[in-house]
């Protein structure tokens, strides 16, 4: 059976201007493979690479050459049993493999964006998000955190360390004043905006407010100092940046640093596959962890979020809220309703534009 593809490159614009500790995100460009069978060009599947600037190892050009390269490849192909020394040539290019594993997956299933047969996508079960709150002025992210609020969220993440501290410490106690810690579950990200000198009494004073844990509290490759905050630290450390290091193994730096938690953004920890094997060293080592989004557009989203369900005995809620960032993203049947995503089977996907 002969098969064919094609890459579209889109810009999603954000909605506003989301600021990180690494700067402020306007858009974002995202690669999207589509592969069908020559002889039934209307049944594809189709898969988004997302990767982000100062993040992703196959950030910008890197990754559309190869996806250009994967199309040309698959041009060629003449049997499936050829697809698995793509997704296996494809290391260094984890948001490449993701994209051509989850179109090969929903291919597979008919072309119906199913990538998982699970209760998410089949019966319209609910996952537990955390609802986001971008950096900016004190008066826009505490009127993020009200929406957040208002929208039935239980779990809010904040990201830190670009105002000054003292101003974010007054964010979270005023916070804190409102909504005690069991009605409002509160997980900070600093995107390694502290420095190893005073992160851990940055930590302290932060967990005078019942902190749920704080993702990359200092900057990746600095291995012996992470592993002393995530011994000492009264607040669980999240890896989530770290976990971006090619050059060690998934295991040697889980034991080398023993973090509470591990972030997994499958765009940018070699895919669906390589997502597996990191959860399951985690889960092999004592260490919890959940998933989220790489702000793909809500067809990365959509694959993220069945994988998410893959596992349902991990409880934890996931960072699966960011399909409305973008106003020109996909319109889709994911839906938020009351700090949960589910994917509405009355609603329907448009994409006119891989037509």
């Amino acid at each position: 059976m002969a098969f064919a593809a094609q890459y579209y490159k889109h810009t999603l614009n954000f909605r506003f201007d989301a600021g990180t500790s690494r700067g402020v995100l306007r858009n974002k460009d995202s690669y999207f493979l589509k592969i069908y069978k020559k002889n039934i060009p209307e049944i594809y599947g189709i898969g988004e690479a997302g990767p982000l600037k100062g993040l992703s190892i196959d950030f910008g050009e890197k990754a559309e050459n190869k996806i250009q390269e994967i199309v040309n490849k698959i041009n060629s192909i003449e049997s499936e049993s050829e697809f698995e020394k793509l997704i296996e040539s494809l290391d260094d290019f984890p948001s490449v493999r993701f994209a051509l594993e989850t179109a090969l997956l929903d291919l597979k299933n008919a072309g119906k964006r199913l990538i998982f047969e699970n209760d998410f996508y089949q019966n319209e079960k609910p996952i537990s998000i955390n609802g986001l709150v971008w950096m900016g002025s004190v008066d826009f992210m505490q009127k993020q955190i009200r929406e957040k609020i208002e929208a039935g969220f239980d779990t809010i993440k904040l990201k830190i360390a670009a105002l000054g501290f003292e101003e974010e410490l007054e964010i979270i106690k005023n916070l804190r004043k409102e909504f005690s810690p069991g009605e409002i579950t509160l997980r900070v990200d600093a995107n390694g905006g502290f420095s190893k000198a005073d992160a851990l009494e940055k930590l302290k004073k932060l967990s005078e407010f019942s902190i749920h844990s704080i993702e990359q509290p200092i900057e990746v490759n600095q291995i012996e100092e992470m592993a002393y905050l995530c011994q000492n630290s009264p607040i669980p450390i999240v890896l989530d940046e770290e976990l971006i290091n090619p050059g060690v193994s998934k295991e040697d730096l889980l034991l080398a640093i023993n973090p509470q938690y591990i972030i997994l953004k499958p765009s940018l920890m070699g895919g669906v596959s390589g997502s597996r094997e990191w959860i399951n060293l985690a889960e092999k080592n004592n260490i919890k962890w959940w998933l989220t989004s790489a702000l793909e557009s809500n067809i990365g989203l959509n694959a993220v979020c069945q994988l998410a369900e893959e596992y349902p005995n991990n409880l934890l809620p996931q960072g699966l809220g960011t399909g409305q960032l973008y106003y020109n993203n996909f319109d889709s049947p994911l839906t938020v309703e009351n700090g949960k995503i589910r994917y509405r089977k009355d609603l329907d996907w448009n994409l006119e534009y891989f037509k």
